[in-house]
């Protein structure tokens, strides 16, 4: 059976066997939880506490500044710290609420004590969950994108009117080696996954969605199968199911790619420069879905992040639910620490992740892995002059020209560099893998992007 796909990509080996079969573990909360202001894309909540108050796990710590912004919520119960800065997963420095885990302070005579209950937003029936409150809830409980950008979910269930969306994607691809996230997702919660598919398309007013699995998962593909075609008796009693299609994809990276992903299920494409709702769909990753429908059916907002911890530098590979906030440290020691052969500490996957420096830096809700890596998977042939062998315009997904792009940004001509597209490029690193010389063409295009910026200011 032909699969679809999309052109270029390759086929970097897996090493999900790590941690595949894993359920999810439920990892302890944190003694103190350091928690960004900053955890999606745009501009950083606005802070509502101060130095002293006592905080409940759900509880707003910042709010949305912003069309592009997004709520923060208390992970833990505990006492806010001073302000501070410090290390992030970006690598950059970032501002940090601590929250110290403990018991509210004795009441004084007269006073009622302190509520320790988890702080729970309101709560919509699935049958009867409107457009707006579907909206509503998820801007409300700061959920994000889980697929890399952390872009605010709210956003993208409300395309402006001349932008008609016709159908949802969902990225169950889960392309990266190593991370099995969405895997184990897809496993263990197949109905809930399903239930948000149905309040994402009815908030967006559709009928038709299409969850994207790429053919090395067929467990998760029966899984999903068997559950939409047991949704048919209800469908046919009239309930608002939209036409849920579970899609097998050729196994290629980077299949979970936004534009290559409409581009392998629709057939469509995304222009350069252009958004999804630009080709008339709207894409989620698995994890969000599942944001999405745990914040409106039962009232939670996100602080907590699903997510695989693996690689050959890791004593004991799982997939954890980490409060938000909670050292990359403590989550590398709750998995029996690094091996003494460990290198690096990569987070996310190891072709889009970043490298850490501060292992002190906190998980966020967008957080899908830790990879820890190995000196021998970390090994790195000398760079040579480039072979002009065209390999990298084969891969490239996006019909770039990446040696030429890497050189005239390292020749700091980024006029030039723009005009040939450096800014349309995601930053797979598909021709990094690829190139026989080892040039690090995507370090390359990191510094060209940062050249064009600095033209504009």
């Amino acid at each position: 059976m032909k699969l679809n796909s999309f052109r270029g990509g390759i086929h970097p080996a897996e090493h999900k066997a790590l941690t595949e079969d894993k359920s999810f573990e439920q990892m302890p909360p944190p003694a103190t939880a350091m928690l960004p202001l900053s955890q999606h894309l745009g501009k950083p909540a606005r802070l509502l506490l101060k130095k002293g108050d006592y905080v409940c796990q759900g509880a707003l710590a910042g709010e949305s500044d912003g069309f592009i912004s997004a709520n923060v919520h208390i992970p833990i119960n505990g006492q806010v710290q001073k302000p501070l800065r410090g290390g992030t997963l970006s690598g950059f420095p970032g501002d940090l609420i601590a929250i110290k885990a403990g018991d509210p302070p004795e009441p004084e005579e007269g006073e009622e004590p302190v509520s320790t209950d988890p702080v729970r937003l309101p709560s919509y029936d699935l049958e009867n969950a409107t457009k707006e409150q579907i909206i509503e809830g998820v801007k409300a409980a700061g959920i994000v994108g889980q697929g890399g950008a952390a872009f605010p979910a709210n956003v993208k269930l409300m395309p402006p009117p001349e932008k008609e969306v016709e159908e949802l994607v969902i990225n169950g691809c889960e392309c990266e080696p190593y991370l099995t996230r969405d895997f184990r997702l897809m496993m263990e919660r197949t109905q809930d996954l399903l239930e948000g598919t149905r309040l994402i398309c009815r908030a967006l007013s559709i009928t038709r969605a299409t969850i994207g699995i790429e053919n090395n998962k067929p467990a998760a593909i029966k899984a999903l199968q068997e559950a939409v075609n047991a949704l048919q008796p209800a469908r046919t009693n009239g309930a608002d199911w939209p036409e849920i299609t579970i899609l097998p994809l050729k196994v290629k990276y980077p299949q979970g790619a936004e534009k290559m992903l409409i581009k392998a299920i629709t057939g469509r494409e995304v222009p350069p420069g252009g958004l999804p709702m630009d080709a008339k769909v709207a894409i989620q990753n698995i994890g969000t879905v599942l944001a999405m429908r745990d914040a409106i059916l039962l009232g939670l907002p996100q602080t907590t992040a699903a997510l695989t911890v693996t690689g050959r530098g890791i004593r004991e590979p799982k997939n954890l639910l980490v409060h938000v906030g909670t050292p990359v440290s403590e989550v590398l020691d709750f998995c029996g620490g690094m091996t003494e052969d460990a290198a690096r500490v990569v987070i996310g996957g190891p072709m889009m992740g970043t490298a850490q420096h501060d292992l002190n830096a906190p998980v966020v809700k967008a957080t899908s892995g830790i990879l820890v890596l190995t000196e021998a998977d970390i090994a790195e042939p000398a760079t040579t002059a480039c072979l002009s062998c065209g390999k990298c315009v084969t891969v490239c997904p996006l019909n770039l020209l990446p040696s030429r792009l890497a050189r005239l940004s390292e020749l700091d001509r980024f006029e030039e560099a723009k005009d040939l597209g450096l800014e349309t490029c995601m930053e797979c690193g598909s021709c990094s893998y690829t190139c026989p010389a080892h040039i690090p063409l995507v370090q390359w295009f990191r510094m060209g992007k940062q050249g064009i910026r600095k033209l504009s200011l």
